[in-house]
């Protein structure tokens, strides 16, 4: 077993420090009496009990969250879909543009996609509103999708599809009973991906969302030019808390099914 040299152990404890600490600041502060952020001022929740009173702040995380769970689960599926296009579907005409295509909003630039997308908008005359931004949370998450499953498609021992299929299976029924459960954790993680890109979202939404909805990530910058108040800190830190929580749990799932699939593929070997 290599060890650990003094190098990369400070390496990493300055990575760590400079990502981790800021937050930790922050929680702290959201716990401030004073409502000066930078002037501690005692412990206290009563921000926490300010910011359950602000009906602009949860009507802006709710329109968030509503986003967050359409545009992910709509990502999910057509990404999941173009992966398998583009792992089993071999070659065929417009495989590279399509390919391009799925790609391409990887590497451009938030602004042009957010730009163009409010153009399109515009020309066909649609509104801008929830339905807006989850269109393009969902047209540059899928992207992010397809990557993380075609990695986990691409290692997939497909003797299981084909055994299914000998024993009677269509290819519909090989993949929802085969593949998708085994290839499960990779969906899993791509919609936690594409949640978190929705959620933390700011330049597109910026382009596509109108007067009637407003994301918590747009709030808090208007807010946040006027000054840092110690209720966008309580907010935050109950943003931190929920992402810790769902990537903990999210981790444990898919460990969990992983000790499955490999416990299954012993007895599998063993029978």
């Amino acid at each position: 077993m290599n060890r650990l040299s003094w190098f990369n152990t400070v390496s990493l404890t300055l990575g760590f420090a400079f990502l981790y600490i800021p937050m930790v600041i922050l929680i702290i502060f959201s716990f401030n009496e004073s409502k000066l952020v930078t002037v501690w001022g005692g412990f206290s929740a009563k921000w926490y009990g300010e910011l359950l009173q602000n009906e602009s702040f949860l009507q802006a995380a709710w329109v968030t969250l509503k986003v967050a769970v359409l545009s992910s689960t709509l990502a999910t599926v057509l990404g999941t879909m173009a992966a398998y296009v583009l792992v089993r579907g071999g070659r065929f005409l417009g495989r590279t543009l399509f390919s391009g295509m799925i790609y391409a909003p990887l590497v451009m630039p938030e602004v042009i996609t957010g730009l163009s997308l409010l153009l399109l908008f515009i020309g066909i005359g649609l509104d801008r509103g929830v339905m807006t931004i989850v269109l393009a949370h969902t047209t540059f998450a899928m992207c992010y999708v397809s990557v993380v499953v075609s990695s986990r498609l691409i290692t997939f021992d497909r003797s299981l599809e084909e055994a299914a299929l000998d024993l009677g299976c269509s290819q519909a029924e090989a993949f929802r009973l085969v593949t998708l459960p085994i290839i499960a954790p990779a969906v899993i993680s791509g919609w936690l991906l594409a949640f978190t890109l929705s959620l933390d979202d700011l330049v597109i939404a910026s382009f596509t969302a109108g007067p009637s909805a407003t994301t918590l990530p747009i709030k808090i910058f208007s807010a946040v030019r006027l000054g840092v108040s110690p209720e966008i800190n309580a907010l935050s830190t109950i943003m931190i808390g929920i992402v810790t929580v769902g990537v903990v749990t999210a981790s444990l799932v898919t460990k969990r099914q992983m000790v499955r699939q490999r416990r299954d593929e012993q007895n599998a070997e063993r029978s």
